[in-house]
């Protein structure tokens, strides 16, 4: 790995274990071409999404890459009426990150974070790294270490009578 990002010296300044992965050298967009450029489940890799409720409170949440996001079940998790995805503008003024980027550990602010409960059956789960190119790889208990977070249902479910 030949840069290190803000993610990765945090982790390190906090001294959390973490595998850094770079899929720079590949054409990788989405988060499931992501996925498949680490040979990686992509139910095992995160996105990170940002949102704003209608009491104007932002909230994070952070999702396996080939799911949507279930704004109703997003805005129960965190006890709002109603959230909607950030505008892409938004994004870095408010989170230091650019979209693509974007990764629940050190944003400008904490903002509350809810990982989708899937998350917990992974010994290690993977999510940006907070640069479009790198990921790293770690428990969601060491997260703890560094931000407060909640898990919950918080994904679109899909049809699984097809």
């Amino acid at each position: 790995m030949e840069e290190k990002t803000n993610v990765m010296r945090i982790l390190e300044q906090k001294k959390i274990k973490y595998t850094a992965h770079s899929y720079i050298n590949t054409d990788a967009v989405s988060g499931v071409d992501v996925a498949a450029a680490l040979n990686e489940n992509p139910d095992k890799v995160f996105k990170t999404l940002v949102t704003v409720a209608k009491s104007g409170k932002n909230y994070v949440f952070v999702i396996p890459v080939a799911k949507e996001l279930d704004l109703k079940k997003a805005a129960r998790a965190v006890g709002e009426k109603s959230i909607d995805m950030l505008k892409s503008k938004e994004l870095l003024p408010l989170t230091g990150y650019i979209h693509g980027g974007c990764s629940p550990i050190g944003m400008k602010k904490v903002f509350p974070t809810t990982f989708q409960h899937e998350a917990e059956n992974f010994d290690t789960i993977i999510f940006s790294a907070g640069k479009i190119g790198y990921q790293v790889e770690m428990p969601l208990s060491s997260l703890s270490k560094i931000i407060r977070y909640q898990t919950a249902d918080i994904v679109i479910e899909e049809n699984v009578n097809e």
